[in-house]
């Protein structure tokens, strides 16, 4: 039985010789992140850039923001399988895929971060219930647990694993539940990303973060769900223009890239539109309660200037906004990928600033501005979760079938 027999029924793949040369490539960032990963767990992670002031970095910026692009997976398995916009069917393989590989990439990133691995299951065992992280440990465990038995049935679809019996009507019954696993999958992405907003809100010791409360959380609770539903269809529809212009293959229409494009718009929209007046209510009205002013805020020196600020507001938000929902925009694919681009740059930022310019700002008179920079152990990792989602992904292409237009597209 040759290679090409485990292929997607009626596509081409690369030689064999090709893939293995990409998967050597991958295979660096592999080597090198698990290097540094020996390096975390055996010696802690003091030999990291983390310290008593920045308990978080790079590692916690990164997951947050991953689980926020990540967030596609939800909200489109939401629209496709409880809203039925059926256009979705040719892009919700990729959806769930993405998002298995953001959250397994951020639960294992969370092993390096704890300090220490082995009193993981003390948050599950012995859990603060008055804590919003307890929420967020059961549902982004049990979300990622989801996205695992959403993407059992692709791997079950393959050419060779569905000429068993079993398996094809394991595959095929795991399909005819999936509404019910997206309605869950929603809920439970819905709840964690707020409440990793929340947890920020209620810090009320870091004033760059803190927020006031709408009903019985933070308004920061309902801005990160906003902002990851804005942004989460948007990195969806640029993973599948990157495998096209990877592989020279068209694996999606344009019809449906536009599609995303503008729920990503309508959404980015809405999320704005709040983020404009929450921004407005904590210069005018949180920090002058608290005796300090917008410009205590902000140090260009030491690298956390207004320039971030403006950046998330204006170029990676309002500017995409209106493009994406700008049919005339969405109808030429350089403008469309752009705004995307600049939508996830932004909600990037917007987790960057939360996790590492909230505790860069002085919050006693004695203290003063300190800053932070990630070294290599840090990026090795964090960029291993890259490879490994690169990795996941190439082989997910080229032995599953999850591009249901790749064949009528290469005609």
């Amino acid at each position: 039985m040759s290679e090409r027999e485990f292929w997607p029924e009626g596509v081409e793949r690369c030689d064999l010789g090709k893939f293995l040369a990409w998967l050597g490539f991958i295979s660096i960032f592999l080597l090198w992140g698990a290097y540094g990963a020996y390096k975390v767990l055996g010696t802690g992670i003091g030999v990291t850039a983390l310290d008593n002031y920045f308990s978080f970095g790079l590692w916690i910026t990164f997951d947050l923001a991953v689980i926020a692009l990540g967030a596609g997976a939800f909200f489109s398995g939401f629209l496709r399988y409880i809203m039925r916009i059926d256009e979705l069917k040719n892009i919700i393989n990729l959806a769930v895929i993405v998002g298995f590989l953001c959250y397994s990439g951020a639960m294992l990133i969370l092993v390096l971060d704890i300090g220490q691995p082995l009193r993981a299951w003390f948050g599950y065992w012995h859990p603060n219930v008055h804590s919003m992280l307890t929420e967020v440990i059961f549902c982004i465990t049990c979300y990622c647990t989801v996205l695992i038995i959403e993407y059992v049935p692709l791997i079950l679809e393959n050419r060779q694993i569905a000429k068993n019996r079993f398996c094809h009507h394991l595959a095929h019954n795991f399909h005819v539940y999936m509404p019910l696993f997206a309605g869950i999958g929603t809920f439970l992405s819905t709840f964690h990303q707020g409440s990793l907003g929340g947890m920020y809100g209620v810090l009320f010791g870091r004033p760059f973060v803190f927020r006031e409360g709408f009903f019985i959380w933070p308004w920061t609770f309902f801005l990160f769900v906003a902002s990851a539903i804005a942004s989460g269809p948007a990195f969806t529809m640029l993973c599948a223009t990157f495998m096209e212009t990877i592989t020279g293959r068209k694996l999606v229409s344009y019809e449906t890239k536009k599609l995303m494009g503008k729920i990503a718009g309508l959404l980015l929209c809405f999320y704005m539109f709040f983020k404009i007046l929450d921004t407005y209510a904590w210069a005018k009205g949180i920090l002058p309660g608290m005796g300090l002013t917008f410009d205590q805020m902000f140090n260009s020196e030491a690298g956390y200037g207004k320039g971030w600020l403006w950046a998330e507001l204006f170029w990676c938000g309002i500017i995409p906004a209106i493009m994406l929902v700008t049919p005339a925009v969405r109808n030429r694919p350089a403008l469309l990928y752009t705004a995307a681009i600049l939508d996830c740059v932004g909600i990037v930022i917007n987790r960057f600033v939360f996790t590492v310019q909230a505790l860069a700002i002085p919050v006693m008179p004695f203290d003063q501005w300190f800053s932070y920079s990630p070294n290599w152990a840090e990026w090795s990792t964090s960029l291993m979760i890259v490879a490994y989602g690169f990795l996941v992904m190439s082989l997910s292409y080229r032995y599953l079938p999850i591009f249901p237009q790749e064949r009528a597209l290469n005609r």
